[in-house]
């Protein structure tokens, strides 16, 4: 006989006996499983086998089988946000091989993080940090460090060139979006490059728009201001208009069936991504039903390091968000994994599993 699972009533609360001691499987609790790297041949296999586990290795197991349907949905219209400092971290790859297998279908990121994969893509190299240098000799030496690694500013400078070339392409007073910008940059890297591999390169060749909210916020942003501010004309100058690229998204996203999120890190990226759910619903009350619709994200995959009790964007959990609007409720099938952990570790373990599972790893 098997004990009252937990939601029985009980008006009272006796001694327990031999007989009360359940055994998991009569209530049909779903056991876990030793894991045995042994018997792992692939990163496949390995994801499958923490799903099986506990803490932060059941986390990315369950975010390798959320991942996997998100992306294998027709349906669903997949968006990736990015934040921190991914591509000088070396991950940058990680956002072209998504782009390239079809995995991610718009991007939304922090102005940085474009930009240091910008230099990369253009033949710069970053450095190891040494940590017998200070950081005023590494000014002084022309060197901006970000933790352990180093962007040159000879190397900022040039990438700053090639996008004052780009700029001067563009029709005078013109308003343009983020998204605008990041193509036309994506444009020339084609064409001068044809063979290289990068994420705005990436996503001018596979149609994925590149949106960065916060432009302003990066050495992109400054080079912008720079190029208006050193216009002999300035009927020249180009117009940044945040809400063209709001509205741009909006329209991208609002026409799908499903939308799915893929999210590193949290910030701008995250919720100006998130945000769409509840614009396109206030949209629709506040124009009695000629504006706007119902937005709501089915799936959600995340990396973030942050706790959730910090308060902080970053860590605003995918159920926090249901309270406002912008996911599907797990009871109504919406599908969601959060990993508390360095994406530049999880990261890469993640998209190689799932990748092995959709047959395209050789």
């Amino acid at each position: 006989m098997c004990p009252p699972s937990p939601d029985s009533p009980s008006p009272s609360r006796p001694a327990r006996t031999d007989a009360d001691m359940a055994d998991g499987w009569c209530h049909n609790l779903e056991p876990l499983k030793p894991l045995d790297i042994m018997q792992c041949r692939t990163f496949d296999e390995m994801l499958r086998g923490m799903a099986a586990t506990s803490f932060g290795g059941r986390n990315l197991g369950e975010a390798a089988d959320v991942l996997h349907e998100m992306v294998r949905d027709p349906d669903c219209f997949v968006i990736v946000t990015l934040s921190g400092a991914m591509t000088i971290a070396k991950q940058g790859l990680l956002i072209t091989e998504m782009i390239e297998q079809g995995m991610v279908q718009a991007i939304v990121s922090t102005g940085a993080l474009i930009c240091h994969g910008l230099s990369e893509n253009t033949g710069h190299t970053h450095f190891r940090y040494d940590p017998t240098w200070g950081d005023e000799k590494l000014y002084d030496a022309g060197y901006n460090r970000v933790y352990d690694t180093l962007e040159l500013e000879a190397s900022l400078d040039d990438t700053a060139a090639i996008v004052h070339k780009i700029f001067d392409n563009y029709a005078p007073g013109v308003a343009v979006g983020s998204h605008d910008i990041l193509r036309e940059i994506g444009r020339y890297l084609a064409a001068e490059n044809p063979d290289s591999r990068g994420t705005l390169k990436a996503a001018y060749d596979n149609d994925v728009p590149v949106y960065v909210p916060a432009l302003s916020d990066s050495e992109l942003g400054l080079d912008l201001f720079m190029f208006n501010a050193l216009a002999d004309d300035p009927g020249a100058r180009i117009v940044l208009d945040p809400l063209k690229e709001l509205e741009d998204f909006l329209a991208l996203v609002g026409q799908r069936k499903k939308v799915g999120i893929f999210t590193i890190g949290g910030g701008v990226p995250r919720n100006w991504a998130q945000q769409v759910g509840p614009l396109a619903e206030l949209l629709y009350r506040r124009s009695n039903g000629k504006l706007g619709g119902f937005v709501q994200y089915h799936y959600g995959v995340r990396i973030c390091p942050e706790p959730v009790h910090w308060g902080g964007l970053s860590g605003c959990t995918y159920s926090e968000g249901v309270s406002w609007g912008k996911f599907v409720p797990e009871a109504d099938g919406g599908r969601y994994a959060e990993v508390y952990a360095d994406a530049t570790i999880a990261w890469p373990i993640l998209i190689r599993g799932v990748l092995e599972r959709l047959g395209r790893c050789g």
